[in-house]
């Protein structure tokens, strides 16, 4: 799907404030009600928006410990019942992901105390299929969620196409 300015600035709206409504939405941004609503149907249709969301920051109630965590399975399981059983039973894990190099899976877990930590790795590795773990801390976060430079990007080269595409007629 292709993204345009309005798109682009009506995702960046909603990503610094995803309570919103559609009506402030429109009168923010200059454009009918109806436009905004369209929009975000067809951007939830096409999968650019999964939802409208707060974002939560595990650190505002305490979980201020990240860590990363290198899964092995146990290949005769397979990545997805070991991937539910863990989604299931550790709520600490807040992103997985299957990849591919030394390990299957990649978490990335939240803490509060480094006890708390020690105590999510070996629930980790008691899920059925889970052969051996490894991790790291992370010791300061740049950044996480970053996308809004490149919708804008995507943004700017729909535009370049569209100057292009008049220039050419």
């Amino acid at each position: 799907m292709r993204i345009d300015r309005l798109d682009a600035d009506l995702i960046e709206l909603l990503t610094e404030s995803p309570m919103l409504p559609v009506m402030e939405c429109a009168r923010r941004l200059g454009v009918a009600r109806g436009t905004i609503s369209s929009r975000l149907a067809r951007l939830h249709e096409a999968g650019v928006i999964q939802g409208i969301i707060p974002r939560i920051k595990p650190a505002g109630f305490g979980y201020t410990l990240v860590a990363f965590c290198q899964v092995e399975i146990i290949q005769r399981y397979g990545h997805d019942p070991v991937a539910t059983a863990l989604e299931e039973s550790i709520p600490e894990i807040v992103d997985m992901y299957t990849v591919t190099g030394s390990s299957d899976l990649q978490l990335r877990v939240v803490a509060r105390t480094p006890e708390d930590l020690q105590e999510i790795f070996n629930r980790i590795n008691k899920v059925p299929g889970v052969a051996r773990t490894s991790s790291s801390f992370a010791l300061h976060e740049h950044f996480q969620g970053r996308t809004l430079p490149l919708v804008a990007a995507c943004a700017r080269s729909e535009a370049d196409v569209e100057k292009s595409g008049q220039i050419d007629q």
